[in-house]
């Protein structure tokens, strides 16, 4: 019998793995959406402040890319093309190269990979190992890089880690940015690897989230990238930069090191990067560490044609001129205004993140856990981050119009609120 599209949910309970998961905490069937709308079978509208995890940084459906990819379609154009040269391929290539490259003085090239953050991790740990003929990798307390075997050693969450069923290797883990009190986590980085019997091996390289969007929105200064990258210099290993979350304008510039005085020898992106969620991933690398041989690394779905259009229309829409990156700081604003507000009403809450890709530490996983499902109830999709999922977290579409963005905010602030007077008549 057909799926009927009704709010009937007991096929995915029957057939679905339970390795599902953002269904359980938004449980409703979604229809169609726009912009920053979801709608569901019940005709209900909801406000996204998920935004497929950062993979949707332009809202669902833009008109622009829509049309192209309509185009596309109807003119026959390839759709998959394993790495072949195209024509759609080859004007993705032009334009990111002269709106995104050569105006941040960057001379990387781009590596086509598997569709996935997790595969540009993969190729980028692969690409430092042969670079440099060291296998150990250096990455940080609470970063998240994937659920693949190799990315997987560099992330750092306990449950995802457990699931692999054997233990991730090749990975030594330092302390990010103010993660213990009172350590400077370069120095002891520096020291570690300068110390013969440390008991680290020389690094191929050293990776890390400039904000760790899963573990917590944890961001980290410029002094501590740039440092970073001084101790990677110092001791002959790459720096790598994953921007596959906190990429594509999600912390107001389109690279999230853009400011910092850094220049990463590689950096891994996807989600956002094809501009409407579909598949697509990139490894940017230097030149001189452009070392794997001919499908030495590959990936069967490495061709997304419609991705690379899709890709190249967002990037001339927001990323040609400086207006789009103005707006961000605009709206980043009116962000953490409003997650103050809701940081006043607990004792102990703070913010965290930077740009767009903000929120609000409340103490507990199970506090924000209750934030959010009220907020589910009243109309906006948000989640939780964090070692303790104690972080409500704001990834809504940078394109969010005002009035939906201070909608969704309002609707934060009040679900807040009702959790405090809540705890407040149990005391």
């Amino acid at each position: 019998m057909p799926f009927d599209k009704t709010n009937d949910r007991s096929i995915f309970t029957q057939r679905e793995s339970d390795a599902r998961s953002y269904c359980r905490g938004f449980d409703t069937v979604f229809t169609h959406a726009r912009g920053s709308e979801l709608f569901d079978a019940d005709g209900k509208r909801y406000i996204d402040f998920l935004a497929g995890c950062s993979s949707l940084n332009y809202g669902h459906n833009d008109p622009d890319m829509k049309q192209a990819l309509v185009d596309h379609l109807m003119g026959d154009k390839l759709g998959h093309a394993l790495d072949f040269h195209t024509d759609t391929k080859g004007a993705f290539l032009e334009v990111f190269q002269d709106l995104i490259l050569r105006p941040r003085d960057m001379d990387h090239k781009l590596m086509f990979i598997g569709p996935t953050g997790a595969n540009a991790v993969e190729a980028a740990m692969k690409i430092a190992r042969k670079s440099t003929g060291r296998q150990n990798i250096i990455a940080f307390t609470n970063g998240f890089h994937g659920v693949t075997m190799g990315a997987l050693a560099a992330t750092g969450n306990g449950y995802h880690r457990g699931g692999a069923g054997m233990m991730p290797q090749g990975v030594t883990r330092m302390p990010f940015d103010n993660y213990a009190d009172g350590v400077d986590s370069v120095a002891l980085l520096d020291q570690m690897l300068s110390d013969a019997s440390g008991g680290v091996d020389a690094p191929a390289a050293i990776m890390m989230e400039t904000v760790q969007g899963e573990g917590g929105l944890n961001a980290a200064s410029p002094e501590f990238v740039r440092g970073v990258e001084a101790v990677a210099r110092k001791h002959g290993a790459l720096f790598i930069v994953d921007d596959i979350q906190a990429g594509c304008g999600r912390t107001g510039t389109f690279f999230s090191f853009e400011e910092m005085g850094v220049t990463p020898d590689i950096v891994t992106m996807a989600k956002s990067v094809s501009g409407m969620g579909l598949p697509m991933a990139l490894v940017l690398v230097r030149p001189e560490h452009d070392v794997m041989g001919p499908a030495e690394h590959n990936g069967t779905f490495r061709g997304n044609t419609h991705a690379f259009l899709t890709a190249k229309t967002a990037i001339e829409k927001f990323w040609a001129d400086n207006a789009f990156q103005r707006q961000l700081a605009d709206k980043a604003v009116v962000l953490t205004i409003a997650l103050s507000e809701v940081a006043e009403m607990f004792d102990g809450a703070f913010l965290k993140g930077r740009g767009l890709m903000q929120g609000v530490d409340v103490g507990t996983g199970e506090r924000a856990s209750e934030i959010c499902g009220l907020c589910f109830g009243k109309g906006l999709v948000i989640e939780t981050s964090g070692n303790e999922d104690q972080v409500v977290k704001v990834l809504a579409p940078l394109t969010t119009p005002d009035a939906i963005f201070r909608e969704g905010l309002d609707i934060l602030i009040q679900s807040a609120r009702e959790v405090k007077a809540s705890e407040a008549a149990g005391q």
